[in-house]
């Protein structure tokens, strides 16, 4: 059983969520019900850091494209910072690359809201 691990932390008004193991269909739903809370919330800025995400499904892109055009609309976005190569290449290969922003450092992803 995979485990995955969600820490938040807010920066001014926007919410980094460190993501820290592997997202796929048994684990997808926490980062759903994460994301679901902090839209309920109105906080719509997110920055996901991957660099401790060793593996995504097909499940967990399905959860970041089910909230993306919600938080857009609020005038905010989901960017990503740090993904290992092997994330890199699935984003790539999925077009997810020209979708959303990638950022090799934090603060820069931070301070692009």
């Amino acid at each position: 059983m995979n485990q995955l691990e969600l820490i938040t932390n807010t920066h001014q008004d926007v919410n980094v969520i460190r993501i820290k193991g592997a997202l796929d269909a048994h684990t997808a739903p926490q980062l759903e019900n994460l994301l679901q809370n902090l839209i309920d919330e109105n906080r719509y800025k997110m920055v996901l850091n991957l660099s401790n995400l060793t593996y995504i499904s097909s499940a967990g892109l399905g959860v970041l494209m089910g909230f993306i055009e919600e938080i857009r609309e609020n005038l905010g976005d989901i960017k990503f910072t740090k993904p290992i190569p092997k994330v890199y290449k699935v984003f790539h290969l999925l077009g997810f690359t020209t979708l959303f922003k990638i950022y090799s450092i934090e603060e820069e992803a931070i301070a692009d809201f």
